[in-house]
């Protein structure tokens, strides 16, 4: 098992790999059953991910997979203990250890959120890695407007909560992901998501700097560069890949060993294009992989829903070895 967490990044974002995202909290995950006409009980959502989880060389692809606290507790009928079988696949166990966006600012409580959770960080990433987690992961929500949101203030506090847990990670021996999410259900244009992006990275990486976190231990989960999926002006693949790259070569430190790039609600093919057209580019100083969760899991939760595991497991690895050969520039299309 690999256990320095410089090995466990690297490992991570190891060259044609990406990471799984299977960390739907009940809530999401119940809305994605119900999209397919399953109830939402403990029974399904341990069938569905089982199922994934158990696909024929997974751990050729997939470097890492990223539970939910449900998940990486659970222990089915049969004694499958999931954190157990992904590391015996050669697929490093991960862990959501956020407890939530919350409102921060009282007067627009759904447009100003901060992230939650770092209450007994400590404690919890001791219990996880005891069974298994090596790396965890925590998002914090950015919601951008064309002209006004988001405050300074908020970014402040979203940056500095990443860098406390990141920095509580590592003291524990545990990989932090740290995912600065600009949403983009919205119409802001590709300019405003590049300055918005950029400023809460370098906010992020500044604060982190500033309580010491190892910068080789950690794996950033930006969104890609884009305009908001509701703006009149949409941008071309190649466009999307040059701002991307642009911005995350402006405020990543070269000691990051990758950037697994979150699909944020992007089409399944959008995705994979975008990451294929990034790797395209040369001298990049970090990998540049993929950390999907709906781009990788849509087709498989509906085939699961119509015809079974074994379909399911199909529509799975023909995501994931799309996104593979995306995360190396040799993606020719679907």
């Amino acid at each position: 098992m690999t256990t320095n967490i410089h090995e466990v990044a690297k490992a991570l974002v190891a060259h044609g790999k990406g990471i799984l995202a299977a960390d739907e909290s009940n809530p999401t995950m119940g809305k994605r059953l119900e999209s397919v006409g399953v109830e939402n009980e403990l029974a399904a959502r341990m069938d569905y991910r089982k199922g994934i989880f158990t696909a024929p060389d997974l751990g050729q692809y997939i470097s890492g997979v990223i539970l939910f606290d449900e998940t990486i507790n659970a222990l089915g009928e049969d004694d499958f203990h999931v954190s157990k079988y992904l590391n015996e696949q050669g697929i490093i166990p991960g862990i959501k250890v956020d407890k939530g966006a919350k409102p921060f600012n009282a007067k627009y409580p759904e447009i100003e959120k901060v992230t939650e959770g770092l209450d007994m960080l400590g404690g919890r990433l001791d219990g996880y890695a005891a069974v298994g987690a090596q790396f965890a992961k925590w998002r914090a929500v950015i919601t951008p407007m064309p002209n006004t949101f988001p405050t300074s203030a908020c970014m402040h506090a979203n940056a500095h909560a990443l860098a406390r847990y990141a920095q509580v990670c590592q003291e524990h021996g545990i990989v932090p992901i740290v995912e600065p999410e600009v949403l983009l259900n919205n119409s802001i244009s590709m300019g405003r998501c590049y300055d918005i992006t950029k400023q809460a990275i370098w906010r992020t990486f500044d604060e982190m700097a500033r309580l010491h976190v190892d910068f080789r231990g950690i794996v950033l989960k930006p969104n890609m560069v884009m305009p908001g999926y509701h703006s009149e002006q949409q941008a071309e693949v190649e466009e999307v890949a040059e701002r991307t790259v642009k911005c995350m070569e402006e405020v990543v430190p070269a000691a990051v060993p990758g950037i697994a790039f979150l699909s944020g609600g992007q089409t399944n093919e959008k995705a994979t294009a975008h990451l294929n057209a990034m790797n395209m580019m040369h001298d990049l100083p970090w990998s540049l992989t993929f950390s999907y969760g709906r781009a990788l899991q849509s087709d498989a939760l509906k085939a699961w829903a119509e015809s079974g595991v074994d379909d399911s497991r199909r529509a799975l690895m023909n995501r994931v070895k799309a996104n593979c050969l995306a995360s190396m520039g040799k993606f020719e299309g679907e």
